[in-house]
């Protein structure tokens, strides 16, 4: 709505003015007195026209009021101190700020500052009603120092805004603690500079990492407020040491710096170093100590407070791979990329920490897939020079922890594979007693005859097999002799050379003096056709192979500074070739069953690993030499034969000669878990004419002989579950002392002897024919007659479980 047009009062006035004189004229006829009245009337209305203007009425609106909550609510979201005073002086609003640096909320020229300070507040006041605005600047108050601006305000400037603003003090002690703690006081603590700030009381206000590190010995101990003297010592002579180091610790020099001359803290920086650098006889230390290390046989190296090799000897090049050119700045540079920020870490915690030391495992560039051991010192005193640094030539320790590991796991495949022949060996037991059952139902030319004995051949071929896997997992059972190498060598030079063939030359070689060696002369010669076999596969295009027996003596075997070996005498057989060779990378992979650098379809990979397992099981070594394109060398020691009689017991009668006749009679007990091979068992001696009582397991074993009236002979299986053999056997011989006992197993004969540790005892391998069981089973109880022990009367006082 628009606002009307005010009407001016002067023509009113004016008007009423000459009525009210006309009246008095014509009433009282006076002219004097009713222009007096009409002067009266002017005069009158023209100074209330002046006064109207020169004091305007204020409009009242009821329509508008004053709504102070929403001023309150905008200084507090903008965190502001702020009052309001209306021309009274009254305070009609302020700020929680406001109440909290002046509790009770007074007005603004009555708060209790300096009475300066309150006079320059109201002062402030009276400007800023005059002139619109007014300040006051470095108001204090206790620790705050306020600036304050006042400004004239409302709708028709009846109000003053009063707005109190925080100022930060500049103080030293705030730029001393950037520079202890920020990023000037890290690059400080790089370069080994130790600061610390302590109050009048002596505790620790901030420190830098140099400083903690040496104090505590870590980067991330809290001592801010701990006792500053309680880190430090001092000698008889006033030398200042930090208290967690040794006697021989360096010296620090102190600096103290007070942070304002006028503080009544007392706050006061201190800066330390290390003590300065001796020398000897006019030369600097660092040079004397470089002088010193050159000449040690270790790999030593000095490195600065940031990381910079100074300084290292002969041996320390050696072992890291470096040329008689190579000159590394830093010591990152030797290891790998992965391992140069750990390095370089290390260097730095060493280099501005306490004294002491420390190993970490690095991979150098010349040798990557090599971990090897860097030890890191810190050194005091020695100028620029803050980290020694050690480097081991460990490639001997590698070499050894190499073949320490391939022995490993040469031993748990062999585990493996020695288990998996004495399962195998009960199947082919029964296969091939049941071809043997069958063939004394047939005769030659029968139709069924040929493929029996078929089945049975490959069976026996499958038994060679399982014999290559016990050789290689060392559980074979040998036949050693006392025996001379070149006669074995001897018996079968023809065969070696059909094998080699007309472009390949064999040559022989034999030592004097040569010591008799223990082994089995079969499972010799195999090593030796083996290992002659795969020397012509690696000469394609012809050459020679060279066998030599030689003896070693116990000082050359000290000499060769092999710790796998034994110092004592050994007799030597040596296999050379001039083929191809084998990569060092391939070496320690050789005698790993399965393994063949042969083509697909030209070796099985089991010929090393049984040479390896017979050798080994022989009491004996093996050793290749190869270098790629000149040829291999594979050298077997085999320990000198004492001559010394031989222990007769434990001697195993089923080696014994066989008679031509196998029938017998008397009564056998036979234990065996295996179904398969019980049957067999038992249908054999069966046949031979034994009357046979069977059982399953030990505890059945037991059982079945105190049922028995008689029993003849105990034939038992070794390994079976619950009650194995050797248990039930000797409860057995608890109770009857001379019962005949035949074992039969899958494992090694020597093995078992081993753990067993029974006195007169025959021992058959599996897989065995119905002929060999006989045989054996005769043999045994032929034996027992010879030694005069009456077998076959019950004993009541054996006790079962």
């Amino acid at each position: 709505m628009a606002e009307k047009p005010r009407l001016s009062p002067l023509p009113v006035i004016l008007v009423a003015g000459l009525v009210s004189a006309g009246l008095l004229l014509w009433l009282l006829k006076d002219a004097v007195l009713a222009g007096g009245f009409l002067a009266a009337v002017i005069g009158g209305g023209a100074l209330i026209w002046y006064a109207r203007r020169l004091f305007p009425k204020v409009e009242s609106d009821q329509s508008i009021v004053a709504d102070w909550t929403i001023t309150r609510a905008a200084a507090e979201a903008a965190g502001l101190a702020i009052a309001v005073t209306d021309r009274t002086g009254r305070l009609v609003c302020a700020s929680d700020q406001y109440g909290e640096w002046f509790p009770g909320y007074p007005v603004p020229p009555e708060i209790k500052v300096s009475t300066r300070d309150q006079e320059q507040l109201v002062n402030a006041g009276r400007a800023a009603w005059r002139d619109g605005e007014a300040e006051v600047l470095g108001l204090l108050r206790g620790s705050l120092q306020l600036d304050v601006q006042v400004v004239r305000t409302g709708r028709v400037d009846d109000y003053l805004l009063w707005r109190f603003a925080s100022v930060r003090q500049t103080s030293v002690m705030d730029d001393y603690l950037r520079v202890i703690e920020g990023e000037a006081g890290k690059q400080i603590s790089e370069a080994g500079i130790m600061c610390v700030m302590i109050g009048g009381e002596g505790r620790i206000r901030a420190a830098n990492l140099a400083f903690s590190l040496r104090a505590t010995g870590r980067a991330d101990a809290n001592i801010i407020g701990r006792d500053f003297a309680g880190y430090m010592r001092v000698d008889p002579k006033g030398r200042i040491f930090f208290a967690q180091e040794e006697s021989q610790a360096t010296p620090v020099r102190m600096i103290q710096i007070p942070v304002r001359p006028d503080d009544p803290q007392g706050l006061l920086v201190l800066i330390m170093v290390d003590d300065t650098v001796a020398s000897v006889d006019g030369i600097s230390s660092l040079a004397y100590v470089e002088t010193l290390l050159s000449l040690l046989p270790f790999g030593l190296g000095m490195a600065d407070r940031d990381g910079r090799l100074l300084f290292f000897n002969n041996a320390f090049g050696r072992a890291a791979g470096l040329g008689p050119t190579d000159k590394p700045s830093y010591p990152g540079d030797l290891v790998i990329s992965e391992d140069q920020a750990a390095v370089a870490e290390s260097i730095r915690r060493y280099a501005i920490g306490p004294q002491m030391s420390g190993d970490i495992a690095v991979r150098l560039r010349a040798t990557p897939d090599e971990p090897i051991s860097l030890s890191l010192a810190g050194v005091r005193g020695l100028g620029e020079a803050a980290v020694l640094l050690s480097l081991k030539d460990n490639s001997e320790e590698t070499r050894l922890k190499r073949q320490v590991a391939q022995q490993t796991k040469m031993q748990a495949v062999g585990q493996l594979a020695g288990g998996v022949a004495h399962d195998f060996n009960n199947i082919l037991t029964a296969i091939i007693g049941h071809c043997d059952l069958m063939l004394m139902r047939h005769t030659p030319g029968d139709s069924d005859y040929d493929d029996i004995q078929q089945v049975k051949a490959n069976s026996n071929r499958a038994a060679a097999l399982t014999r290559q896997l016990l050789a290689f997992s060392r559980q074979q059972t040998l036949r050693p002799q006392v025996l001379q190498l070149p006669d074995v060598v001897s018996e079968i030079s023809t065969l070696l050379k059909r094998l080699l063939g007309e472009n390949i030359k064999l040559e022989t070689y034999h030592g004097r003096n040569l010591g008799t060696v223990r082994a089995d002369p079969g499972q010799l010669e195999q090593v030796i056709v083996n290992l002659v076999v795969n020397a012509r596969d690696a000469m394609a295009e012809g050459g020679t192979v060279t066998i030599r027996t030689f003896s070693v003596s116990a000082a050359d075997v000290r000499d060769m500074k092999n710790e796998i070996m034994p110092i004592g005498d050994y007799t030597a057989l040596s296999v050379a070739d001039t083929g191809t060779g084998i990569a060092p990378e391939l070496l320690g992979k050789i005698f790993e069953p399965f393994y063949t650098t042969k083509g697909v379809g030209r070796g099985t990979g089991l010929g090393l690993s049984t040479v390896y397992g017979i050798v080994k099981q022989s009491g004996g070594f093996i050793f290749p030499d190869s270098e790629v394109g000149r040829g291999t060398t594979f050298s077997i020691y085999l320990p000198v034969h004492a001559a010394a009689a031989e222990a007769a017991a434990g001697t195993t009668v089923a080696r014994r000669k066989p008679a031509a006749e196998t029938w017998g009679t008397g009564t056998i007990l036979l234990v065996e878990d295996e179904d398969m091979v019980r049957t067999v068992a038992e249908r054999a001696l069966t046949r031979q004419g034994y009357t046979v009582i069977t059982a399953s397991d030990g505890e059945q074993g037991l059982a079945r002989l105190n049922q028995a009236e008689k029993i003849d002979l105990l034939i038992s299986d070794v390994v079976m579950p619950g009650m194995d053999g050797p248990t039930m056997v000797r409860a057995v011989r608890a109770a009857d002392p001379d019962m005949p006992v035949l074992f039969m197993s899958g494992y090694a004969e020597e093995q078992l002897r081993k753990s067993i540790d029974i006195d007169n005892v025959a021992f058959l391998p599996k897989p065995f024919s119905v002929n060999q069981l006989a045989e054996a089973a005769r043999d045994v109880l032929a034996a027992a007659r010879e030694r005069g022990v009456v077998t076959g009367e019950k004993n009541e006082s054996l006790i079962t479980d």
